[in-house]
């Protein structure tokens, strides 16, 4: 574990998160279309995503051969707001911004605030996917929402369970054995597992903790629950109190009336964590 990183409080929100509960007679029309898209992403989430599947996204996204600057590329998140998030509307590069803003006014490790920027940056894939492989942006089953691990039964304390039997590789047959860690486990792919990947072609710089924060943050059902606990190994247990920070972060910090302007400042404080963790040029490949 990182001896600068000192877990800090987080006070107690009163705002109802992740409610994705349709209650046709209280709800207005909007929410429920919006409720109604959701379900809809998680289904064909369920339904294709699985452990062949995503050999395949790897293998046809994650050969990184085009290099751009890195704002030009984070700035592609202002045109993509997750279809599977009930808590915020805006742009992802508002809610990148409202995370990693209230990381370092906490006066977290730099590399922890940089998480917060860039954590949600996988969604960029839409720039070149398609809705057959839901990665567009009108189809985003396979670049958003909560993660589970493929190969193996998936949990039932995960969200909207009820669609866990359209999966292919939802039965008692694991491909993993006990304790095998997440590092050997294939996590449904999605902005996670993209970014994660971005990171290690460009040779970024930040601890182990950061890795798992990018990578894992959308696998609710491991940082939030115990229905993964099996499968992890002793790193995985150090390492998921620091997602459990970083969720607190990522999920309390939506908030649509909180719509963060970009200054010059924030700017150069954000260039300079760039250059310091990732690429000192800008340029990164993706």
């Amino acid at each position: 574990m990182n001896e600068e990183f000192i877990i800090f409080g987080f006070p107690e929100e009163t705002k109802e998160f992740r409610n994705y509960t349709i209650d046709r007679e209280n709800m207005n029309e909007e929410t429920i279309q919006k409720l109604e898209t959701i379900h809809t992403t998680y289904k064909l989430q369920r339904t294709n995503c699985n452990y062949n599947q995503y050999d395949y996204m790897v293998d046809k996204y994650c050969k990184f051969n085009s290099m751009s600057n890195f704002w030009s590329l984070f700035y592609a998140l202002d045109n993509i707001v997750d279809l599977s998030d009930p808590d915020t509307s805006l742009p992802n590069s508002i809610h990148a911004l409202q995370t990693a803003e209230a990381i370092r006014n906490d006066n977290l490790p730099d590399w922890f605030v940089l998480c917060g920027l860039i954590h949600d940056m996988g969604k960029i894939i839409y720039l070149y996917g398609n809705d057959t492989d839901g990665t567009s942006k009108t189809t985003q089953w396979s670049i958003v929402g909560d993660t589970f691990i493929t190969g193996c039964k998936i949990p039932d304390d995960i969200i909207l369970p009820e669609y866990n039997t359209l999966n292919m590789d939802h039965n008692d047959n694991s491909k993993y054995t006990m304790n095998c860690g997440l590092e050997k486990c294939k996590v449904s792919f999605g902005h996670d597992e993209y970014m994660y990947r971005i990171l290690l072609a460009n040779n970024h710089t930040m601890p182990i903790e950061a890795e798992y924060i990018i990578r894992y943050h959308s696998l609710y059902a491991w940082h939030s629950g115990s229905s993964y606990d099996y499968l992890a190994n002793s790193m995985d247990c150090n390492m998921k109190r620091v997602v459990q920070e970083f969720n607190k972060y990522d999920l309390y910090t939506k908030n649509d009336n909180n719509t963060i302007k970009w200054t010059s400042e924030l700017k150069n404080y954000y260039t300079n964590l760039i250059k310091k963790y990732i690429s000192k040029d800008l340029l990164i490949y993706y």
